[in-house]
């Protein structure tokens, strides 16, 4: 099955119970194959409304309707987005959506309100994805990224998708049916117990909608492709068999209520319907959720950034007051203030009213560049540690990071480009670094630490990349003794782990050097050996961290 008949399957069944299968995510940017299924979602017989990622709490559950009460003289409360008839949420940039209004949709969903959502997941990078909580409530996922044009075709859903819904009730499940897709979930390593009633619930749909009463493997097989392959985070390593039954005197009775499946046929459903890639880092068993990718801390204050909901803040607050946000706070309660002070005239507020603005911004990351270019360096992978530092300055550039560059040999280290979005500069500086003479590493990480504390007192947030070989020879002091530059690298080690930043040690040598692990786990940092890697593999290993 294609990705289109995919997800027009799943469009399909959505529109026939939505209120039992939650919703959709599509993965697609804007382009004619999303285009193509939302001029089909318009078509749906529930009503649909379009939400913002960053809609307020006002707008979610509801306030005061502030003009109509000041023009009216009386309390008159508006209704919010999610106290509203049966809907179906289309959620564009799904992958930006607050923490509170994830949390939000996701009580509606479950709120027995018969809502279901539709997420369309625009993220560009592998960082970024749904909330797992919205995820979870939707039974379908589907991937739109490099769909060819020649497979869109038009959709035309069931005409009689109220009889399809009420037949769908009345399918006979068999009994061996609900146990096979829950001990198929446990092996895929789903942990969700949404999911098999989401598969069950497919596939009666499925049936209802190809007019069979009963359950076959041709409605079970769609189904679970549909509902685990996403969530899959493992596949088993062989299916099991099954388990020879003794022979027993043949029994007359047919069982017409029993379907037994094989697993390998449902895994090889779950298998084709997920992507190569992925498919590979699940045989790994290195499948992780994604969390982010390389942006900065977050920061709230007051006076500039994304709006945030205002807050009652103290009396002495130097913070700017929200005077929407205290007009609401205060109006509920003016007919008690105004028997207290009937001379008054306007509103009458308290300090427990006060409301002060906040904002969130996200400060930008600098990437600190901190390259061993020493004789023992040189000799091994020098050469790819630049290619390396090439390509994650190209995708520093595209995100817009700040980035600088150390390097140390000989008995000091160098600051060779203070922080900067120069990619040219960058380029030009990194390639001029020559090579040979000690290792002083404890002058380098001194130089990395120090560029990293100014950084942070400028607002930026600093990320210490290292690449070395780890074989330190030159003291801080400039004197060549190997076990007093191994202790005061282990020093500056315990001083970045002390304030927290964050660090990426890249070992360099052809065969993984245990004093460098050693000191990445005293300075707290990701340790990347990388042997007989070349410049895009030191990259992506880099790209990789950067995102946990």
């Amino acid at each position: 099955m294609l990705a289109w008949d995919r997800a027009t399957l799943a469009l399909s069944l959505l529109a026939i119970d939505p209120r039992n299968l939650g919703g959709l995510v599509v993965r697609a940017r804007v382009g004619p194959a999303r285009d193509a299924l939302m001029a089909t979602v318009q078509s749906l017989p529930i009503p649909s409304v379009r939400l913002h990622p960053h809609m307020t709490a006002q707008v979610l559950d509801g306030d005061i309707d502030l003009s109509a009460t000041l023009s009216g003289g009386t309390l008159v409360y508006q209704k919010g987005i999610l106290d509203r008839p049966p809907s179906l949420f289309i959620l564009p940039m799904a992958e930006r959506v607050d923490p509170y209004m994830s949390a939000r949709l996701s009580q509606a969903l479950d709120g027995g309100h018969s809502h279901a959502i539709l997420a369309l997941d625009e993220g560009a990078d592998e960082g970024e994805a749904i909330p797992p909580s919205l995820a979870d409530r939707a039974a379908f996922h589907v991937s739109l990224d490099m769909l060819a044009l020649a497979n869109i075709q038009t959709v035309t859903l069931p005409d009689n998708l109220a009889e399809i819904r009420r037949a769908a009730r009345k399918v006979t499940v068999p009994l061996d049916t609900p146990e096979d897709l829950v001990q198929l979930a446990v092996s895929l390593g789903i942990t969700s117990l949404r999911a098999p009633s989401f598969a069950l619930c497919a596939a009666k749909t499925h049936a209802a909608l190809n007019k069979r009463d009963t359950l076959i493997e041709e409605d079970i097989t769609p189904a679970v492709a549909l509902v685990y392959a996403h969530r899959a985070t493992r596949l088993p390593e062989s299916v099991e068999p099954e388990d020879q039954q003794p022979e027993t005197a043949p029994d007359d009775t047919p069982k017409e209520d029993s379907l037994s499946i094989p697993k390998d046929v449902l895994l090889e459903a779950v298998k084709t319907a997920l992507p190569p890639d992925l498919l590979a880092g699940l045989d790994a068993g290195t499948t992780k959720r994604a969390k982010g990718s390389g942006s900065g801390a977050k920061r709230k204050g007051n006076r500039r950034g994304r709006p945030l909901p205002a807050r009652i803040g103290p009396q002495s607050s130097s913070a700017r007051v929200d005077l929407v946000a205290t007009l609401r706070a205060a109006i509920p309660y003016q007919t008690l203030r105004k028997r207290t002070k009937p001379d008054a005239t306007g509103p009458i507020f308290q300090h427990s009213d006060l409301r002060h603005k906040r904002y969130e911004s996200k400060s930008d990351r600098l990437l600190i560049f901190t390259v061993d270019a020493s004789g023992s360096a040189a000799m091994a992978r020098l050469a790819e540690a630049k290619g390396a530092v090439e390509l994650l300055l190209s995708e520093a550039y595209a995100r817009r990071d700040h980035v600088a560059l150390i390097s140390f040999r000989g008995t000091q280290a160098e600051t060779l480009l203070t922080p900067t979005r120069s990619l040219v500069q960058t380029k030009r500086r990194l390639a001029s670094i020559p090579g040979g003479g000690a290792t002083p590493l404890a002058s380098g990480l001194t130089a990395a630490l120090s560029l990293a504390q100014s950084a942070t007192q400028k607002g930026l947030t600093p990320t210490i990349v290292l690449l070395t070989d780890g074989r330190a020879n030159v003291a801080l002091d400039g004197q060549a003794d190997r076990m007093q530059a191994a202790k005061d690298a282990q020093n500056v080690a315990v001083n970045i782990a002390k304030i927290n930043v964050e660090a990426i040690v890249i070992d360099t040598t052809i065969r993984p050097e245990k004093a460098l692990k050693l000191l990445s786990n005293v300075m707290r940092a990701k340790y990347v050996p990388l042997p007989r890697a070349d410049a895009k593999g030191v990259s992506k290993a880099v790209t990789a961290a950067l995102v946990e």
